[in-house]
C-alpha cells in the first residue's frame, strides 16, 4: 500500500510541474508602445504611450513558444510631442479616451522558435475587439541582470486599419487623400522580468 501511495504522490508532483507556469512582468521604464501613421499622404508622425503594464507566462523559464500575454496600455498617456495633437487623439475624433481610458492585448499567445514568433490575442480599441497578430523578435536571448533578475526582451511589429476599431475621423484633402491614413504602423518594445 506504502508503494500505491508513493506513486501517486510522485505522479501528482510530476503533473504539478509540467503544468507549472513560470510568471513574467513587464517593466515599464524598459518597454514602450510606439506607433507611426501617413500624414497628408506626404510625411509620417509617430508617437507613443507612456503608461502600459502586462505580464507573459511561459511553461519554463526559457522556451516562450505557447507563452500567454495580456497588456494594458492607458489611452491618456499618449505622447506625440504636440499637446494639442495628443488632445485631438485622446478626443471622440480618435481614442475618445473619457470612455474608453484603456487599450488591451488580452489572450495572447506567442508561437514559434529560435526567437523568431508570432503573437495573435484579442486587441480592444474603443468598444471594438478584433483578432490581431505581431511578428515578435526575441532579442538576445535570456540574462541576468547585474541585480541579479533573468529579464528577456522583444520586438513586436504589426498594422491596423484604424477604422476597424471605430477610430473613423476622415478628413481628406482635395486630392482625396486622407489628412490621417487609416492604416497604423505598430511597433511594441518589450522588456519582462520574471517574477
Amino acid at each position: 500500500m506504502k508503494t500505491i501511495v508513493n506513486i501517486l504522490a510522485a505522479f501528482i508532483l510530476l503533473t504539478n510541474v509540467a503544468v507549472a507556469q513560470v510568471k513574467w512582468s513587464v517593466d515599464p521604464a524598459h518597454t514602450n508602445a510606439r506607433f507611426e501613421v501617413k500624414h497628408l499622404g506626404i510625411a509620417f508622425v509617430d508617437g507613443q504611450f507612456k503608461k502600459l503594464d502586462g505580464n507573459l507566462e511561459s511553461s519554463t523559464a526559457t522556451d516562450f513558444n505557447n507563452a500567454k500575454i495580456n497588456f494594458n496600455i492607458d489611452i491618456n498617456s499618449i505622447d506625440t510631442r504636440v499637446e494639442m495633437r495628443d488632445n485631438h487623439l485622446k478626443s471622440d475624433d480618435f481614442f475618445s479616451a473619457a470612455k474608453f481610458p484603456t487599450m488591451k492585448l488580452e489572450n495572447a499567445v506567442l508561437k514559434g522558435k529560435k526567437g523568431k514568433y508570432k503573437l495573435t490575442g484579442d486587441l480592444t480599441i474603443r468598444d471594438v475587439t478584433k483578432k490581431v497578430t505581431f511578428k515578435v523578435t526575441q532579442n538576445n536571448g535570456i540574462i541576468t541582470d547585474p541585480w541579479g533578475k533573468t529579464r528577456a526582451g522583444f520586438t513586436a511589429t504589426t498594422s491596423i486599419n484604424r477604422f476597424d476599431y471605430g477610430i473613423n475621423y476622415a478628413d481628406k484633402l482635395p486630392s482625396g487623400v486622407f489628412a490621417v491614413a487609416p492604416e497604423i504602423q505598430i511597433t511594441v518594445n518589450v522588456e519582462v522580468v520574471k517574477n
